[in-house]
């Protein structure tokens, strides 16, 4: 999408190994209006693979998955990093590494909000190395539910995360895609 591109190119920084900081409108201080627009392309994209949930991971990934939940009339659901005293003991947990953070964090889902039977659209703010979104396939496989597609604001495809999810043989949309961000550039794939 022009106008998250457009938004990386004027609001974005590259850190340096990888690391892309768009918290001006993504990951800190959030347009609802953008994320509306990639709710609303997200739902048209995966429409046809019927899902029947969003799930994401907390918190980057939640504004995308709400609006794209809304769009296509569906429940939301996030996975949590920490397990709060209302969430059942018995609970769906696995761990992934954080790119930003450098640490290990539990991802954490009630199984009264993830069963068996429900389509599954994962949503999230980047695919990158793939580690985050492989864990919300753990989830969905421990789960019960069938993995229908995901989705990512932003792909990082030198991190290679599309290839070590190609073996789950589902769809695979990104809005935008980065093949390269080397010397303090960020070259996207359509370039």
């Amino acid at each position: 999408m022009k106008i998250i591109k457009d938004l990386i190119l004027n609001q974005g920084t590259n850190l340096g190994n990888g690391i892309l900081k768009v918290d001006s409108f993504i990951n800190h201080q959030v347009d609802p209006r953008l994320m509306e627009q990639c709710g609303q392309e997200f739902a048209r994209r995966f429409a046809p693979v019927k899902p029947s949930r969003v799930l994401t991971a907390e918190i980057s990934g939640i504004a995308p998955a709400l609006m794209t939940a809304r769009a296509l009339e569906i429940p939301v659901v996030f996975a949590r990093k920490s397990k709060p005293i209302t969430m059942p003991d018995q609970v769906y947990l696995t761990v992934a590494p954080s790119h930003t953070k450098g640490v290990l964090v539990e991802l954490i889902v009630s199984p009264e909000y993830l069963g068996h039977g429900e389509r599954v659209l994962i949503i999230d703010d980047f695919l990158a190395s793939g580690a985050t979104i492989n864990g919300l396939v753990r989830l969905t496989q421990t789960a019960g539910a069938t993995l229908v597609g995901i989705g990512a604001l932003i792909e990082k495809e030198f991190e290679d995360g599309r290839k070590r999810l190609a073996s789950l043989n589902i769809p695979i949309e990104s809005l935008v895609c980065i093949t390269s961000m080397e010397n303090g550039q960020i070259i996207f794939k359509d370039d």
